[in-house]
């Protein structure tokens, strides 16, 4: 069974950065795209960030495309959120999951789940 697990979530100050990492275990991680959402208190869960299975495509929402970067070490099963110039908005949980396609942005496209990791970014 594929499981997920969330690290690297913190309190930081508006303006600092953040990486995010996202274990994987119980299958072969280079046959799953994976991706980045968040969910915001009193928010839907949104797509964030999503990376094809060997790497070569990625995908941002338009808020962070400048701000975040995806990566993936498909040799350890680690997936990666790079977050630089945090904003107060980017207060969320974070949570990594797997699937078929990165360009795919509603939950139900994705069949593995961690449990998310918490970011919260002050002004």
């Amino acid at each position: 069974q594929v499981q997920l697990l969330e690290s690297g979530g913190g309190f930081v100050q508006a303006g600092d950065s953040l990486r995010l990492s996202c274990a994987f275990s119980g299958g072969t991680f280079s046959n799953y795209a994976m991706v980045w959402f968040r969910q915001a208190p009193g928010k839907e869960r949104e797509f964030v960030a999503g990376i094809s299975q060997r790497g070569i495509h990625t995908y941002f929402t338009d808020s962070v495309k400048d701000r975040f970067t995806i990566s993936r070490d498909n040799a350890e099963n680690l997936l990666y959120l790079e977050m630089n110039r945090l904003e107060p908005e980017d207060t969320a949980v974070y949570y990594c999951a797997g699937g078929i396609l990165a360009s795919r942005r509603r939950i139900h496209d994705y069949d593995y789940w961690g449990q998310g990791t918490q970011v919260t970014v002050s002004s």
